[in-house]
């Protein structure tokens, strides 16, 4: 007889498959997950395969695997991609996958060299993920697994039942009907999308303690919401939970500074009071209370990393943002507030043949990153700028402005 914590994994895993990724018959399933996260991934393959998947595979990753190899590896291990994964992630073109969050240890690495660890980075495989991404060549989507080292960073105590309430309240996964409440979701945030590219802002200006950034924006671009589709038509929601309204900008227009409302889990470790400044779009001061050379590394690693690739604006109605809670998780801390990327774009904002994204003066296309940090909060100002040089206030105290 199933568990209630059984059911309550089957539930979870047929909501990503149905409304994430949203799994077409004989399509194949790829999943990459943290070893830890075996009893998800176990659940995602059997709804996978309920709902038509050809194959299932999956691969498990452990941080203390990496680790071991920052400590003891040779030199030309940082980064390396073996063939036979860049096969693997080449292989995902035209199917779906996913990618499990939830790190059990996501400081295990602040002990090491933080420019090591920003280096570290598979850009064989990651150059491949980014080609599938511009080309609307898979249907993805990424979903966190509660487990006790996570709750243990969040609450202090290994509490994985207060996790997984957390979980359900963001995913909505708690609703009487889970998939109409995404549905509904889906259509508000899209909504408020629609509302920003009808006014057609040419700059976003940030201002709050710490932060006075003026970012510029592409003709090209539109403001875009939680759904994505492929190439071929698949609809599917690339992160569950997901609050945001967000596009690509112009990575030549941005100065000033903006500094970050929470903490930043990256590459195993944790990234405090991080604060960069950016000039004729670059970034080229970073500070951090904790972390700042895991940051400078992952900006060192190629020349276009220090340019923006995303601006995405959430109000406090955010389920996650109601929790109160910072999950020490990217998936779910990005969608509390207002964040932005550093490195690729997202190409899917930008209008037109994706094969000619790249040629777009202004649209930061050729980088192996994408690095969000939050920097909303009730604190933060956010206006659009328009063409004349006029600010409509766009967030205020947390609260939506715009009708």
């Amino acid at each position: 007889m199933a568990t209630q914590l059984d059911e309550r994994l089957e539930k979870y895993a047929e909501l990503a498959v149905k409304v994430g990724a949203n799994l077409q018959p004989g399509q194949d399933l790829f999943i990459t997950a943290i070893v830890l996260h075996a009893p998800l991934v176990r659940a995602l393959t059997r709804a996978g395969y309920a709902a038509g998947a050809r194959y299932v595979d999956v691969l498990y990753t452990d941080q203390h695997v990496r680790k071991a190899k920052l400590e003891l590896g040779p030199e030309d291990a940082v980064g390396y991609s073996p063939e036979w994964l860049k096969e693997r992630w080449r292989a995902m073109a035209g199917n779906a996958t996913f990618g499990t969050t939830g790190d059990p240890e996501p400081d295990l690495l602040a002990g090491l060299d933080g420019q090591l660890v920003g280096r570290d980075r598979m850009t064989g495989v990651i150059e491949i993920a980014m080609k599938h991404y511009s080309e609307h060549a898979v249907n993805w989507s990424g979903l966190a697994y509660p487990n006790e080292g996570w709750a243990m960073k969040v609450f202090g105590e290994p509490n994985v039942e207060k996790l997984w309430d957390a979980v359900a309240f963001c995913t909505r996964l708690n609703e009487p009907d889970p998939v109409q409440a995404w549905t509904d979701h889906i259509a508000k945030l899209k909504a408020r999308a629609a509302s920003l590219n009808e006014r057609r802002f040419d700059a976003i200006r940030y201002r709050g303690p710490g932060t006075d950034l003026t970012v510029g924006l592409l003709d090209q671009a539109d403001w875009l919401a939680a759904e994505f589709t492929t190439a071929s038509g698949i609809a599917y929601v690339p992160n569950m939970p997901t609050e945001e309204v967000f596009t690509t900008p112009d990575c030549r227009r941005a100065e000033g500074y903006i500094t970050s409302t929470k903490p930043l889990a990256l590459m195993g470790d944790v990234v405090e009071g991080l604060k960069v400044t950016f000039k004729d779009g670059k970034i080229v001061e970073v500070d951090a209370k904790h972390g700042a050379d895991v940051v400078r590394g992952q900006l060192a690693s190629d020349e276009r990393a220090a340019y923006l690739g995303e601006l995405a604006l959430v109000d406090g109605g955010s389920k996650v943002g109601q929790t109160g809670l910072t999950f020490f998780d990217t998936l779910y801390d990005e969608n509390a507030t207002c964040h932005i990327a550093y490195g690729f774009a997202i190409v899917e904002c930008i209008r037109g043949d994706p094969a000619s994204v790249s040629k777009i003066d202004g649209v930061n296309a050729n980088s192996t990153v994408h690095t969000d940090f939050m920097v909303g909060g009730p604190q933060l100002e956010v206006d659009g700028l328009t063409a004349d040089g006029d600010a409509v206030p766009i967030l205020r105290e947390d609260v939506w402005q715009l009708s």
